[in-house]
């Protein structure tokens, strides 16, 4: 959609205070007789979002006929997991139409397609979870991190977090929007800490979110947004995770560059400690005077320092790096 097309859909979600999201790769729109938007709806990869219909035509069904189409786009292309990020509000609306709530804020409603979607996950971390590691007598951490790509800051920061308890929960982030995929991340980081007994390796599927991703199309106000997405985030790890894997310590780098990241790590300090988890910020490792970060490496990869990026990340992982033509 462009041209005059999305500037109507634009004034129309504005209207109906919401957000055109950059990121939106299908939408639907419902017409009237004089061909003005009267409803609407969008997907972006997985997840269903600026779902609204004018208050003069609601209750006439258009919302059944605007989910009804994004499913059906979104089977075709046989991605069958859906997500909602939405306001409160609209939890009727959605449970109608077979949706389920994961978590409710007071500003967020985030629902599944799927009825036991998060028990199935819950599960799937458990099973990865050795016996030793669910023993109420020990302490349990963890670090959730996207690591793109993982460097030997994030090494070092596993090292300090596993001098501070029995084991340690790493949880790599499954967004695909960065400069490495998913699983590229995650085999980087197998490779990164094929020594380090202690810790439990994870994939975050949809149920964690990244702080670079938080969706904020509802919201006007974005520093609300943000920190309302903080709160949804920290507080789905905090009642549902945690628990189940008797974590206790939450470990974050401290975090000088990216003023989203920190303002994260503060809301987390704030929120985690009410639910007995105590957050512990270990300072970066440096070298040579200067901060370890992923954003350097990436730096170093796009004008081929490659004598730079090998002091930057794990051996192992400068070997993937490699093999993947990554330098």
């Amino acid at each position: 959609m462009r041209g005059r097309e999305l500037q109507n859909l634009k004034r129309f979600l504005d209207k109906m205070e919401l957000e055109y999201d950059e990121g939106i790769e299908y939408t639907v729109c419902v017409l009237n007789e004089e061909y003005q938007i009267i409803g609407t709806g969008s997907v972006e990869k997985n997840v269903i979002k600026c779902v609204a219909i004018d208050p003069a035509y609601q209750g006439q069904g258009y919302s059944a006929t605007i989910l009804s189409a994004l499913i059906q786009y979104e089977f075709d292309k046989a991605v069958t997991h859906l997500f909602i990020y939405t306001k409160p509000k609209n939890l009727d609306m959605f449970a109608d139409m077979g949706f389920h709530t994961i978590l409710m804020t007071k500003d967020i409603l985030f629902m599944e397609n799927r009825s036991r979607g998060f028990e199935s996950f819950m599960r799937a971390l458990r099973e990865e979870t050795p016996e030793e590691a669910l023993r109420k007598d020990a302490v349990i951490g963890a670090v959730v991190a996207n690591c793109n790509p993982f460097t030997l800051g994030h090494r070092y920061l596993l090292e300090e977090a596993l001098k501070r308890c029995d084991y340690l929960h790493l949880f790599i982030l499954s967004d695909d929007r960065g400069a490495f995929r998913a699983e590229e991340r995650y085999a980087m980081v197998q490779a990164g800490i094929r020594d380090m007994e202690r810790v439990i390796l994870h994939r975050t599927s949809d149920y964690m979110i990244s702080a670079a991703t938080f969706p904020t199309y509802f919201f006007k106000d974005k520093l609300q947004a943000k920190t309302a997405n903080c709160r949804l985030d920290l507080e789905l790890f905090a009642s549902r995770i945690a628990p189940e894997l008797s974590i206790t310590k939450r470990f974050v780098g401290t975090e000088p560059g990216c003023n989203v990241t920190r303002q994260y790590n503060e809301e987390m300090k704030k929120i985690l400690p009410d639910y007995g988890i105590t957050v512990e910020e270990i300072k970066r490792k440096e070298l040579e005077g200067s901060f370890i970060s992923a954003s350097r490496v990436r730096s170093f990869l796009e004008t081929r320092e490659y004598d730079e990026v090998k002091q930057l990340v794990p051996e192992d992982v400068f070997e993937l790096l490699v093999e993947k033509g990554r330098p």
